[in-house]
């Protein structure tokens, strides 16, 4: 195979609520950092371990409005994106270097936050369909 992939599917829980950051030509940027758990048994001492992997999340635009209308901390996502590393420098002058996932597609899985009014939460989003309103629950088919 000559061709490269770089895809990253996670399912976890928001560790915070979305930060948003709005930029002068209307554009927007969304982070959150997303807890991923492994758990398992020890052959040997038949204890469980449980380990968190935590990922810094990266969602832009529409897509980032509506994350953060929607999500708040502890609220389950499936996500789809990217993996990008960021060089910037630290307040001492130093390299600094993080990790990140660019989300390309999600999908809520459970949400705790902008369901007061009976309305259901978006299900699913892409960047081209982000324009789109969330569902209502009357419009569901089942």
């Amino acid at each position: 195979m000559s061709g490269t992939l770089n895809k990253v599917m996670l399912i976890g829980h928001l560790g915070d609520d979305v930060k948003m950051h709005y930029f002068d030509g209307g554009g927007s940027l969304g982070r959150f950092p997303l807890a991923t758990n492994e758990s398992y048994v020890n052959k040997s001492t038949g204890e469980k371990v449980s380990n968190t992997e935590w990922h810094n999340i990266v969602v832009r635009n529409k897509a980032a409005e509506i994350c953060e209308k929607y999500l708040s901390k502890g609220d389950k996502i499936y996500i789809e994106g990217r993996i990008k590393t960021r060089k910037w420098t630290g307040e001492d002058g130093n390299d600094r270097y993080t990790t990140e996932v660019n989300v390309n597609e999600f999908t809520f899985l459970s949400t705790k936050k902008g369901d007061t009014s009976g309305g259901a939460a978006p299900s699913s989003s892409s960047p081209e369909n982000t324009d789109a309103p969330p569902p209502e629950k009357n419009d569901l088919p089942f």
